[in-house]
Parts: structure tokens; C-alpha cells; sequence
């Protein structure tokens, strides 16, 4: 798959679908945005954690990029021009769902400690394997807690330690040095890797947190649905599959271990983008404003 944070990338196909589409090719614009939309898509659901207003979030950094894209002269790389564009975005925003409420670290230790261990689901009693139950409620919980990080934390966080962005690439992105991208990525990964040290069992095993015992106990609350998962499809590819392998020097072990679980994280997909992108094209404003055929 076309990794657009890697260090090193052949920049001539995002240009030749540029000046096709500057051009009035809409088969180009569309081929441009879906080349990128899916990592925006993956940016977004760390920042506000529901796919559904993750969906809506890249929409919204998908119509400033169209309608900017006449702007763009190539005098930068066209990949950290857009992704200049995603982060202002979501650093900027309104709150989207799960991120209308203030979380600390203290309150999502509470609500975790207040979910009673459970056995497992009955087998019979659910639409989907239990494993995968299990699954959602792991990348649910440790995706919740990328919302007790502030905004750039958060941003920096994603770009860094689970996209794999180098420090050069995401200063260029965030507009700040790469040894203040490497400050700023370490603070924020001190205060999740102290958090998971302390509450979560996927990290140290000597805390009593275990997600196959919280899994029905998120189920009651409504914080998993099994008729509706949200990170766990049938097939999925992992980000470290797709993400870049970007070497950084970590001391703690316990920041290697917990690094790699969200790594381990689903690489989502948005539903339908193709339709959507399809049919904004097709409206004549935005028709007649970028020139397509």
C-alpha cells in the first residue's frame, strides 16, 4: 500500500495526478484523493475515536483539499502540503463525539476499575466469535485512551509512534523542528506508557486489567456492540503492516511494549469514500469552481 510517511517516495505520481486535475480531470482528482484519504481516515479516528465522525472529519479535510488544491504550486512536497492541511484541521476543529467530553487519565483508570470482571460471552449468545469481542473491546479501550492526551498530543502521538512518520516528516507536517517534534512525541508518550504501566495488563502483567475479563462488561455498558463493531472487521490489515518502520531510540521496555500494541491496531478503511467523493464531484458549484471535464 502507498505509505505517504515514508521518508523517502516517488512524488512524480501525486504530481502527474495534480496537473491532470488542475486540468479539469475529475478521474484524476478522485484517484489523487483516494491515494491519501484512507491516512487521513486513520489520523482522524485517533483524534476523535468513533469512525462514523471519523468519516466526517475526512471529508472535511477532503473539501479543503480540493477546493485549496489550485493553490498548490509544488513548491513544497505535495504530501506535506496536504497533511499540513489534515492537521490545522483536526488541531482546530469542533469537538466530534467521544471528544465532547474532558477526559484525564484519572477518569478513564475510574471508569475501567468500575466495568466488573465478567466471564466471557456465551459462544450462543453472540453474532460474532468471541475472540473478536475480545478484539474490539482491546483496540476500543487503548484507542479511548489516546483521548486523555490533549489535541497535539495526540496528533503527534498518531503521526509518530503508530503511523510511523518520521520526526522529519512530522516536524514538516506540524510546522516545528524535528528535535521539538522528538520533545514533544516523548512527553507524550511518558504519559500514556505511565498510565498502561499502571492500569493495563496488555503492558504489565501485575495489573489486574485484563480485556477478556472487562469484554462483557463493556458489552453491558454499550461501550462494545457485537451486532456493530467498530475497529474489528472480518479482514483487516494492521498498521504495522502498512506503517512505516521508523527507528527511534526507546530505553524503556514498557514504552517498546505498549508501542507495539497500538501498532498492532487495525488499519481502517472509511465505508463508502469513493461514493461520496463521487457524487461532491458531480454537484455543478464545485463542478464548475475546479474546471472539471
Amino acid at each position: 500500500m502507498f505509505n505517504p510517511f515514508t521518508e523517502v517516495i516517488d512524488e512524480s505520481a501525486d504530481f502527474d495526478l495534480i496537473s491532470q486535475a488542475k486540468n479539469g480531470n475529475g478521474a484524476a482528482l478522485e484517484k489523487l484523493v483516494l491515494r491519501h484519504q484512507a491516512w487521513i481516515y486513520n489520523i482522524a479516528v485517533r483524534m476523535v475515536f468513533s469512525p462514523h465522525d471519523a468519516e466526517e472529519v475526512t471529508q472535511e479535510v477532503l473539501i479543503k483539499v480540493i477546493t485549496k488544491l489550485s493553490t498548490f504550486k509544488g513548491e513544497s512536497k505535495f504530501r506535506t502540503w496536504l497533511y499540513r492541511i489534515a492537521a490545522n484541521h483536526v488541531l482546530n476543529m469542533k469537538r466530534h463525539g467521544a471528544e465532547t467530553q474532558t477526559l484525564t487519565f484519572a477518569k478513564y483508570g475510574a471508569a475501567i476499575d468500575r466495568t466488573p470482571d465478567l466471564d466471557l460471552p456465551d459462544p450462543k449468545s453472540v453474532p460474532v466469535e468471541v475472540p473478536l469481542l475480545v478484539e474490539e473491546a482491546k483496540t476500543g479501550c487503548t484507542t479511548g485512551m489516546l483521548l486523555c492526551l490533549d489535541r497535539k498530543q495526540r496528533l503527534i502521538f498518531t503521526l509518530g509512534e503508530i503511523l510511523g512518520a518520521s520526526d522529519t516528516v512530522s516536524g514538516e507536517v506540524l510546522e516545528m523542528t524535528a528535535d521539538n517534534f522528538r520533545q514533544c512525541l516523548a512527553r507524550a508518550r511518558r504519559d500514556l506508557c505511565s498510565f498502561m504501566n499502571n492500569q493495563c495488563g496488555l503492558v504489565n502483567k501485575n495489573n489486574p486489567c485484563r480485556c477478556p475479563k472487562k469484554t462483557k462488561g463493556f458489552i453491558e455498558a454499550g461501550h462494545v456492540d457485537p451486532y456493530h463493531l467498530l475497529f474489528v472487521p472480518q479482514h483487516v490489515e494492521r498498521v504495522k503492516d502498512v506503517a512505516a518502520e521508523t527507528v527511534r531510540e526507546i530505553e524503556d521496555v514498557v514504552e517498546e511494549q505498549y508501542a507495539a500494541i497500538y501498532r498492532d491496531h487495525p488499519f481502517l478503511q472509511p465505508s463508502d469514500q469513493v461514493s461520496w467523493l463521487r457524487r461532491m464531484l458531480e454537484t455543478d458549484d464545485l463542478r464548475e469552481a475546479l474546471h472539471l471535464n
